[in-house]
């Protein structure tokens, strides 16, 4: 298994996306035009872990406020019949690394309570249980 930055749009990786965005989310899976604007911000890498074939992908955006340069962690996926096998952790320290080359002083990422073994890995790795308040105003309603 290796991990890649992804640079480019290709047909394998859409249809990783849309085999492991259902995995992840009730959300539609990314259109084309979409996963190419996502690539072409300069503030965001997309990791993909592959096999014979993309199994994993995680999302690591960055942005500056006026307290410093943050990363945030996103869209982790490993798909379901590759996990447990240390792909989502090979992941997540990529991601992390990303995040340290850039330059960012913090990597910040949530997680539902329900997804336990993705919860226990986070903090295997070294994040800590925030005590804080995550709130979302959906625009698209």
């Amino acid at each position: 298994m290796r991990i890649e930055r992804v640079t480019e749009v290709s047909d394998e990786l859409m249809a990783a996306f849309a085999r492991l965005v259902p995995q992840l989310s009730s959300a539609a899976a990314p259109t084309r035009d979409e996963v190419a604007e996502l690539l072409a911000c300069q503030n965001n890498t997309v990791l993909v872990a592959c096999e014979d074939e993309i199994v994993g992908a995680l999302f690591l955006g960055l942005f500056r406020s006026p307290t410093g340069l943050h990363a945030w962690i996103e869209d982790v996926v490993v798909d379901a019949a590759y996990r447990g096998r240390g792909i989502g952790e090979a992941l997540t320290r990529a991601g992390i690394e990303r995040a340290r080359e850039l330059g960012a002083h913090e990597v910040n990422l949530t997680s539902r309570p329900s997804r336990e073994a993705a919860n226990r890995l986070y903090q295997r790795i070294g994040f800590q249980k925030r005590n804080t308040n995550v709130y979302r105003l959906d625009l698209l309603e």
